[in-house]
């Protein structure tokens, strides 16, 4: 399908619900003016990953970057962009100056993920993150990135939890100084995965963030993770604005796109977009559908959220 008929074919959608309405005077110029906002930018930033329309785009990432701007979103993902080669890392990057979007997280190799925790303090598992942070500059420097993801590990059981935090503090102290320079922004995600990872509370990252005190560490909110671990959304991301440098989202039950599970998304998005917030907001989900179906669905609920 070409990337004009599927934007016709979503557009179908959205307007079919307004035929059964039996609003016949204006509906017609109303279809159209929502034709012609389809492919308008959203409100707020979001950022598709690989694959999220590769029914209508295509298998290539270079293709549905393409695809994902003529929908109207301005940012992508890539978790695994380190896997990538330097060639095409920067393909990816040139794409995305020249189309004015912005690239989003990838996640630093080895950082510190598993059992690698750095946690514990150990000088081997803090020299495996700083060189994937090493590493992570001469990504970023390739695909144009500001932000990476940074995940500090399992929870160490034999050592007390303010010796654990501090270990945190100090190895994340060394990956500022590393990415600080380049002004890149690892963001650390609490997550709700396992409970065996130390970090999975947004005050709980808050306070680290506080401790490391640099602008290369931030939090990364992921809206899915922190639905499961401790709800209050709006509240708590309120209290801990000020060290929240990236969003990421996904509904709960089943991590997928907005309105299939219990978050209120359209009421979570209106007040980030009052808040202010001018960062990306990441589609860290898979879908409730698949193929070009799927695909429909998907744009059809960003639509509807980013509607307030």
């Amino acid at each position: 399908m070409k990337r004009s008929d599927f934007i016709k074919n979503s557009s179908m959608l959205v307007g079919s619900s307004l035929f059964a309405t039996g609003l016949s005077a204006n509906t017609q110029e109303e279809k159209s003016e929502m034709d012609n906002q389809l492919n308008q930018p959203f409100k707020l930033d979001y950022a598709p990953h690989q694959g999220m329309f590769s029914a209508s785009a295509g298998k290539s990432m270079l293709d549905e970057i393409k695809y994902y701007h003529e929908l109207g979103f301005r940012s992508i993902e890539d978790n695994g962009m380190p896997g990538r080669s330097p060639e095409e890392q920067k393909q990816i990057g040139d794409l995305l100056a020249k189309l004015g979007m912005r690239m989003g997280v990838f996640v630093v190799p080895k950082g510190g993920n598993g059992a690698n925790s750095l946690a514990a303090g150990k000088k081997e598992f803090v020299d495996i993150f700083t060189k994937g942070c090493k590493e992570s500059v001469e990504i970023a420097k390739r695909c144009n990135a500001k932000w990476v993801t940074v995940v500090p590990g399992d929870y160490v059981r034999h050592l007390p939890i303010g010796v654990q935090t501090a270990n945190v503090v100090e190895g994340l102290r060394r990956g500022a100084e590393i990415f600080e320079p380049h002004g890149i922004t690892m963001v650390l995600e609490p997550l709700s995965d396992t409970p065996d990872l130390f970090l999975r509370f947004t005050d709980q990252t808050y306070e680290i963030c506080k401790a490391v005190n640099s602008p290369s560490c931030k939090i990364l909110y992921d809206v899915y993770h922190q639905q499961k671990n401790e709800g209050n959304l709006i509240p708590l991301m309120d209290l801990c604005w000020s060290e929240i440098g990236y969003i990421q989202v996904g509904d709960n039950p089943g991590r997928r796109e907005p309105t299939t599970g219990e978050i209120n998304y359209k009421n979570l998005f209106k007040w980030l977009y009052e808040k202010g917030y001018k960062g990306i907001v990441g589609m860290e989900h898979g879908m409730s559908a698949s193929g070009k179906e799927g695909e429909q669905k998907l744009i059809k609920a960003y639509r509807e959220v980013d509607s307030f």
